[in-house]
């Protein structure tokens, strides 16, 4: 049985930081691509960044420059750093894994973790 569980929401002031962890379980982690999708109030679902197996790494325009992704394969663990966050960073963020990466590019299916929420206040 597959799971995620993300880690390492909360509440910070803008321009704070925040680190997000997903730990993995029940796959062969460094066979998977995996990614960070964010969902808003009201708004849809968006992607926010994806790291490859090999560890290649894209992102939203909106957090480039201010967002790291990064993967610990002997750890089954990805990671999102977070820099000089913004109120609209609010979301619960969540995460995505499959072997392919379009699928986890477009969100449009794999493996999905329960979400943990940011709050960026002003």
């Amino acid at each position: 049985q597959v799971q995620l569980v993300e880690s390492g929401g909360g509440v910070v002031q803008a321009g704070g930081s925040l680190r997000l962890s997903c730990t993995a379980s029940g796959l062969t982690f460094n066979n998977y691509a995996m990614a960070w999708h964010r969902e808003a109030p009201g708004k849809q679902r968006d992607l926010v960044a994806v790291i490859t197996s090999g560890a290649n790494a894209v992102y939203a325009d909106s957090v480039k420059g201010r967002f790291t992704i990064s993967r610990d394969n002997a750890k089954n663990t990805v990671y999102m750093q977070m820099n000089s966050l913004r109120p609209e960073d609010t979301a619960v963020y969540y995460c995505n894994a499959d072997q392919r990466f379009r699928v986890v590019y477009e969100g449009v299916g794999g493996y999905w973790g329960q979400g943990t929420q940011v709050t960026v206040s002003s």
